[in-house]
């Protein structure tokens, strides 16, 4: 989800040690694992002709429709081409999170039903170009920050979907795992989420090569913003640095364009060279701008998932929950994907092969055989434990994942 944030009252001048201090303290908050929310984002199509442009103000539209707030607690919000998002609400455990989550999509479809209009059932828009409906200066000041490098910016803001978990970061204490072992075992695990889940075979219309388009336009949009954190000791640190090297991406302002000068990092701007001294706003501002495949915001959220179809997500969602949270499923998971590490490029290669690769399809056949040994310890319900069996036999057992599927069909 992108929040959009107004500047506040933080606005004197910020120097590049205490930007440093705030990104590393406050972006990683400790508390023991159990406490989960998810971001369902979806494309939306019209019912009738799937391949019809439906803007931002049409599916606003149907979700006004209804006064009443989610049932679930969760929150909707609307990207740039159109999507939907449901934001849960943090749920203390998993069961309690799938249950709130059912009921907010079963709310959205009606609304959604009611006025013509269905979810996709893929991850990135296999039709239509990327066309930005949303309009306001941050989404204007993306698009040209993006355009000046490449087409695959402009097509994630408008046409991909993704599913995102989020977790607590971990707990520093007797008897848990710590917080930076936690944040090495989640990257460790990337891989195998980008293949297990990969849902967009399509890019143009037409099979691409790679299972998850998706991934591949987010690998191919300003990495300075959307790679990995580099690896280090004290993950902190090694956030700050990266938050700090980032490009910026606009500059909000009540009276000009919010365009940020070409090749302004955050850190060159904390030392003198934007257009006007950078506060604590701007910095806290760049932040939401940032959307690296694990992005510490207090809690961990996993942003490299593909949009799932259907109830799919409840599978996800467990999975990745279980994987992380459970700590035998947490320790099996570890040693599944140590092999990993002889691939070069292990999310390209899951991304553009999914679980064709054999290490990907050893490495994901075990974490989900521990995963769903773990489900009943995490107090999962049958309908959750029965479709998450349902899609190993299908897919990973199989070394197939949901892209593998639309390639048939197609």
């Amino acid at each position: 989800m992108i929040s959009v944030l107004q500047p506040g009252s933080d606005m004197g001048p910020l120097s590049e040690s205490d930007a440093e201090v705030y990104v590393a303290s406050v972006c990683f908050k400790t508390g023991p694992p159990g406490a989960a929310g998810v971001e369902v984002e979806r494309l939306v199509h019209d019912a009738a002709n799937p391949r019809l442009p439906v803007p931002v103000a049409r599916v606003r539209g149907a979700m006004t429709a209804s006064e009443e707030p989610l049932p679930g607690g969760g929150a909707i919000t609307f990207e740039p081409g159109g999507q939907l998002e449901i934001s849960s609400a943090c749920a203390a455990d998993l069961p309690a999170l799938i249950t709130a989550t059912r009921a907010d999509l079963a709310a959205v479809e009606g609304l959604l039903t009611e006025a013509g209009l269905r979810f996709g059932a893929v991850a990135l828009d296999p039709s239509r170009p990327p066309v930005r409906s949303l309009d306001h200066p941050r989404y204007a000041a993306m698009e040209h920050h993006f355009d000046r490098l490449g087409p695959a910016g402009r097509t994630m803001m408008c046409s991909t979907a993704s599913l995102q978990v989020s977790l607590n970061a971990g707990f520093d204490g007797p008897g848990s795992t710590g917080a930076t072992q936690r944040w090495i075992r989640l990257h460790n695990l990337l891989p195998v989420l980008v293949a297990m889940f990969a849902n967009s075979p399509f890019l143009h219309g037409v099979p691409s090569g790679w299972h998850s388009n998706r991934q591949r336009i987010w690998l191919a949009t300003d990495p300075t913003r959307t790679a990995v954190v580099p690896r280090a000791a004290d993950p902190r640190q090694a956030w700050a640095r990266y938050a700090l090297d980032a490009l910026v991406l606009c500059i909000p302002s009540e009276t000009a364009s919010w365009n940020a000068p070409r090749g302004l990092t955050m850190r060159n701007w904390l030392r003198g060279e934007g257009p006007r001294p950078a506060t604590l706003d701007d910095l806290r501002y760049h932040l939401t701008t940032l959307f690296p495949p694990v992005r510490p915001r207090g809690f961990l959220e996993i942003r490299v998932i593909d949009a799932q179809a259907g109830s799919e997500w409840e599978t996800v969602t467990a999975i990745v929950t279980a994987l992380m949270d459970d700590e035998r499923a947490a320790d099996l998971a570890e040693e599944a994907c140590a092999p990993l590490a002889s691939l070069t490029d292990p999310i390209r290669t899951a991304a553009r092969d999914a679980l064709a690769d054999p290490v990907l399809a050893s490495a994901a056949l075990g974490c989900a055989e521990a995963a769903l040994m773990a489900l009943p310890r995490l107090g999962a319900d049958a309908a959750a434990r029965s479709r998450a069996e349902g899609f190993v036999d299908r897919y990973t057992a199989r070394g197939l994942c949901p892209a593998d599927d639309r390639l048939d069909r197609w």
